[in-house]
């Protein structure tokens, strides 16, 4: 049985944001995951949690300044500083949402900076991040982000991850598998799935290539959910996609031959 969680930072777009937690429970979903809730204060989120009896799955770290370009700083040496206290704070919402996981974004390579010097940076910043996390009852995850939508991120390939997830060498980190990305940048997403699945501590879904509901675009998810139905995951399967038009009017893919999986 899969447990889908809705993305609340990308559906029910309509609705205020501490509005989607209860439209994600009356849609039928499992859960929620979001990418930043830190406009918010721990007590609104975590009431809003309560009130709608939608567990948190994941939530991300702080991307720092987002509309100046950032994508997170792990992997930055300049801003260690800035890392640690997202770091911290991302901990401290999760105390209080349920000790969701936390994906800790590795950020765009730094100009100057070459891929090897910042894949070292990330690798001891994820480390100094997993004793922090382990305190906390939390594990972290990692996810390599397609370069076409976005370019230089530093976390780019399944195998990339795979390869710094072993070099973090920690027991609460793991792979954030994000389907669309893997599809749309490297393919054969499915079998990479499989591939990295003792790693993997999430997934993600959506439409390849515009991000649109999982029933459009050329990946068929039929398939992919039969697999991961029969896979073993025991993890939620985070719905992170732009409705083309509104959310409730693509929810059609729920029941197009997916409910058996619910």
């Amino acid at each position: 049985m899969l447990s889908l969680c809705a993305n609340i930072s990308m559906l029910f777009n309509e609705l205020p944001f501490l509005q989607r937690y209860q439209a994600a429970a009356d849609a039928g979903f499992a859960g929620v995951e979001c990418l930043f809730p830190y406009d918010f204060s721990i007590e609104e989120v975590s009431s809003a949690i309560r009130l709608s009896g939608m567990p948190q799955v994941l939530i991300n770290t702080s991307a720092g300044h987002w509309h100046e370009g950032d994508r997170g700083m792990a992997c930055d040496a300049r801003r260690r500083s800035e890392f640690e206290d997202s770091v911290r704070q991302a901990l401290q919402y999760a105390a209080a949402m349920g000790n969701p996981l936390v994906h800790v974004m590795a950020g765009l390579v730094p100009a100057g900076v070459s891929l090897e010097a910042a894949e070292a940076e990330y690798v001891s910043n994820l480390r100094w991040a997993a004793g922090e996390a382990k305190g906390a009852g939390v594990r972290l995850t990692m996810e390599a982000i397609n370069p076409i939508d976005m370019p230089n991120y530093m976390l780019s390939s399944q195998a990339q991850a795979l390869r710094l997830c072993t070099a973090i060498g920690a027991n609460n980190v793991g792979i954030q598998f994000d389907f669309f990305h893997c599809q749309k940048f490297e393919g054969n997403a499915l079998v990479q799935f499989l591939q990295l699945l003792p790693y993997i501590l999430h997934v993600q879904i959506a439409g390849v290539p515009e991000r649109h509901e999982p029933n459009t675009g050329v990946l068929d998810y039929g398939p992919v959910f039969d697999v991961i139905d029969g896979s073993g995951y025991s993890g939620s399967v985070g719905c992170e996609y732009r409705p083309k038009t509104t959310t409730l009017e693509g929810l059609g893919w729920l029941g197009a031959g997916k409910a058996k999986h619910l």
